[in-house]
């Protein structure tokens, strides 16, 4: 019996020892599973990683310091091919540009470090577009409200280094000019009223990068009474730091010819050169003003100047020929393609006389300067002391170019972004153009500017000082400017023999000129008559010509009928 129980029990023992050693291997066998799943995942994960199909937007595997946005179905970049030079891009393909903040700084940089967001230029039309981006609605919110406030993207602005390069723009034939090592020294000036961070700093550190320190005297930064918080306190600091670079605070508001005399007082280079506080230079871009400066001191020398768009901040290339002038309503303008006799196209690097210049970038020998009587301390805060100091440079002595071989871009605004306490500033200003400069032919400007009329006839401006400067220099008359310097400036016969709208009376409509086409050679049409005036026309009894009341074009013509 005892045998017996004996046997029973091993027979148990060895059952329990059986299905414990079949446990033991059901878990291995899961967890042999778990292992196998596990880096499958982990090996599908690495596929996805690299397979840029499963994206709809990728970062280019690249050298350290490039990193470029681009559509995912790009096949020249899914197949690896290099990234073109930034240089070669397309104006429509370059949006902004900065260095990336990713990657070693360790590694050589043989290309240039930027970020840049293009747009394909497919030939083939089965080739899919890229990508849009599409902003937030906070962020496009956050723009608007920018853009508001500054005039310009500013949201947009602040993303972009204060380092971007620019693609180049300059013709291949300036590559070849050659420059004097013993140029004269440039003080570079920058006023600024209430200038956002980054158009500022951008500014300074685009001439710091892109200028020779041997011909750099040195950055005047003039701070005209802003109160912004990032302009009185981290200001100061930040320019401490920078080599050549030196702040300057006005204790009141001082306008932009006010300010730039100031500064001008204090500055120690030969050469000043003006600069708007949002500009951006082209390489080499100070070389070729310093020389027409130094082989004649009474040259008034600018760049040709570029656009920076203020929504996308684009880059905007600015076709040669190119020159500045004005009209009858003292309004300055860059005239596209003049039709000039001095102007040679075979030789496109020779610069061009300008009968004004724009204020946004200017050189100008300083004693020269000082002696034709800086700019005029009674023109109040902002508005056509470019035009002022254009007919005095010229008629007291000077010249003025536009100078091919350097380039800078220049912000455009969509709107001023303060608002001035005298709403006829910019009108007053021109009152004293006209009665100083323009003698007799000032009546049509007041012709043009009927407020202005009787603002003069009501305050009568103070101008005795200037006009004894103007005998003083020995000044030329506004008759030897117009037939000498600017004989394109149609001098009109204020004899009107009619005056009115060109009436259709077939269609019912107007003779009128788009205001966004103020060149020579653009198409008149016709359009509903709108009844404010800006399609009147002046007929003359004198010579028989008409002339939109308008338009900056001196005549319109037929040719077809």
């Amino acid at each position: 019996m005892c045998a017996f129980c004996s046997m029973k029990l091993r027979r148990r023992a060895a059952a329990v020892r059986r299905r414990m050693h079949c446990l033991w291997l059901l878990l291995l066998g899961l967890a042999l599973a778990m292992l196998a799943t596990s880096g499958f995942l982990n090996q599908d994960q690495d596929l996805h990683a690299a397979d840029p199909s499963r994206r709809p937007l990728q970062r280019l595997p690249g050298p350290p310091e490039l990193e470029v946005i681009v559509d995912s179905l790009d096949l020249a970049l899914e197949l690896g091919e290099d990234l073109a030079p930034l240089k070669s891009l397309q104006e429509d393909q370059l949006l902004f540009v900065f260095p990336s903040a990713h990657g070693s700084r360790t590694q050589p940089q043989s290309k240039r470090s930027y970020k840049m967001l293009m747009r394909g230029t497919f030939k083939d039309a089965a080739t899919p577009g890229p990508a849009r981006l599409r902003a937030g609605s906070l962020q496009r919110e956050m723009e608007q409200a920018s853009v508001q406030r500054h005039g310009f993207n500013e949201a947009l602005s602040e993303t972009i280094s204060l380092h971007r390069r620019l693609p180049e723009a300059r013709h291949p034939e300036c590559f070849g000019e050659k420059y004097s090592e013993s140029l004269p020294s440039a003080s570079v000036i920058i006023c600024f009223h209430e200038e956002p961070w980054s158009t500022l700093m951008r500014t300074v550190h685009s001439v710091l990068d892109t200028t020779p320190k041997q011909f750099l005297q040195e950055v005047l930064l003039v701070d005209d009474q802003s109160q912004s918080r990032h302009l009185k306190v981290r200001l100061g600091s930040y320019v401490s730091e920078l080599e050549g670079v030196r702040l300057i605070r006005s204790t009141r508001r001082l306008g932009v010819g006010g300010c730039r005399t100031m500064a001008a007082a204090k500055a120690k280079g030969e050469v000043l050169v003006f600069m708007d506080s949002h500009c951006e230079c082209q390489e080499g871009w100070l070389e070729p003003l310093l020389e027409r400066v130094a082989q004649d001191r009474s040259r008034v020398v600018s760049p040709i100047m570029d656009v920076i768009d203020w929504q996308t901040f684009q880059f905007n290339i600015t076709q040669w020929p190119v020159r500045g002038v004005f009209d009858w309503r003292l309004d300055f303008y860059w005239e596209s393609n003049p039709q000039l006799q001095d102007f040679h196209p075979e030789e496109p690097v020779l610069p061009l006389q300008s009968p004004a210049l724009g204020g946004s970038v200017l050189a100008i020998d300083r004693n020269f300067f000082q002696s034709v009587g800086a700019y005029d301390p009674g023109m109040v805060l902002w508005g056509a002391e470019q035009i002022e100091l254009s007919i005095r440079v010229w008629s007291c002595g000077g010249s003025m170019e536009v100078v091919p071989c350097s380039r800078v871009a220049h912000l455009s605004l969509h709107h001023r972004p303060y608002i001035f306490p005298d709403q006829d500033m910019l009108r007053r200003n021109k009152i004293r153009v006209a009665d100083i400069w323009m003698d007799a032919y000032r009546k049509i400007y007041y012709r043009r500017d009927t407020l202005a009329h009787f603002i003069k006839q009501s305050e009568s401006p103070n101008i005795a000082e200037r006009l004894r400067l103007k005998r003083s220099l020995g000044c030329r008359n506004f008759h030897w400017f117009l037939s000498t310097v600017f004989p394109q400036l149609y001098v009109p016969q204020d004899k009107p023999a009619l005056s009115g709208e060109l009436y259709n009376v077939g269609t019912g409509s107007c003779a009128d000129y788009p205001r966004g086409e103020q060149q020579q050679g653009g198409v008149m049409n016709i359009a509903p008559c709108s009844g404010t005036g800006g399609q009147v026309i002046r007929t003359s009894s004198v010579i028989r010509e008409a002339k939109l009341t308008h338009s900056k074009v001196t005549c319109g013509s037929v040719v077809a009928l």
